[in-house]
């Protein structure tokens, strides 16, 4: 298998997880009642440890590890950093999941693609330019998109809960920040210790605020493996194949491929959890999908 094909397979497989794990909390939420913050928080502090010990043993990324600790996190600038990822981290992963809950995950997975917008007009502004006429044609698409997600393209009433389409855009403002927030950090310290460690702080900060060893759901053997598929295959196997799928393209290619993931996730919604989307829901999808390739 030549290097290319083995990153595309590895980039649509990692989309295609993180879709599925969408889905699986769907699945947790409406079948043992889990709460959203719940989920997230157990899902941030598990996946922390996976992420920290695949930094530790992979030479590369250990180097990295040990530059983190000795220099204690790059000083005051490195600790604000890291904070202020890890808040924007754990406020979309909550947005993220709340909407899922509110609507479905392959329209949180799709309104969260609009953080490309928000990234978009950051960049024009940093640049002092004008949008490209793609960046333009991808601005009305994400709007039309989004119009007939919420209306089903009847201006005269919402076609989804209000909250859903709040927590939608939410999701989309906070992925944005969460993609621009980090970037020094992750030239530095690399992807495996950058969400590691914003992993265990959010995780941390969601535990003292939120007590989950108080309220645990009423799992069984099935529920306990969901959740644990949520964790390793939808939240570190993804992140590990999407990665090795940017190294094998780099990341225009791979952040294309990577629509898989609203793609599976509309696909996992209906064939697993029945979800029924209106013809105007599809075509939503569409522009959106279209849109995340005009702004790659």
């Amino acid at each position: 298998m030549s290097k290319t094909t083995r990153g595309v397979v590895l980039t649509l497989i990692g989309g295609a997880c993180w879709g599925f794990a969408g889905t699986c909390a769907k699945f947790l939420m409406d079948s043992y009642a889990v709460d959203p913050v719940w989920l997230v928080c157990v899902r941030q502090l598990t996946a922390s440890v996976l992420f920290l010990a695949y930094a530790a043993a992979v030479p590369g990324e250990r180097v990295h590890l040990h530059d983190l600790a000795r220099t204690r996190m790059g000083g005051v600038a490195g600790v604000v950093t890291m904070v202020l990822t890890a808040l924007c981290m754990m406020a979309n992963s909550c947005g993220y999941v709340v909407t899922i809950n509110i609507t479905n995950a392959a329209t949180a997975t799709v309104l969260q693609t609009l953080g490309l917008v928000v990234l978009m007009v950051y960049a024009c502004v940093v640049a002092r330019r004008r949008p490209r006429r793609r960046e333009l044609a991808g601005l009305v698409l994400a709007l039309g998109g989004t119009f007939l997600l919420a209306t089903g393209g009847d201006p005269t009433k919402l076609s989804m809960p209000a909250a859903g389409l709040a927590w939608g855009i939410f999701t989309g403002v906070t992925y944005a920040l969460y993609t621009a927030v980090p970037a020094k950090a992750l030239e530095r310290w690399g992807s495996p210790v950058v969400n590691g460690v914003a992993m265990l702080i959010s995780g941390l900060i969601l535990a003292v605020a939120s007590r989950p060893w108080e309220a645990v759901p009423s799992f069984d053997a099935v529920g306990l493996a969901w959740l644990a598929i949520i964790i390793v295959v939808g939240t570190f196997l993804a992140f590990a194949l999407y990665l090795q799928g940017v190294r094998d393209l780099g990341p225009l290619r791979a952040s294309m491929l990577g629509t898989s993931e609203p793609i599976s996730a509309t696909v996992f919604s209906v064939l697993w959890l029945g979800t029924a989307f209106a013809p105007a829901d599809i075509v939503g999808f569409a522009m959106i999908i279209v849109m995340v390739y005009l702004m790659a």
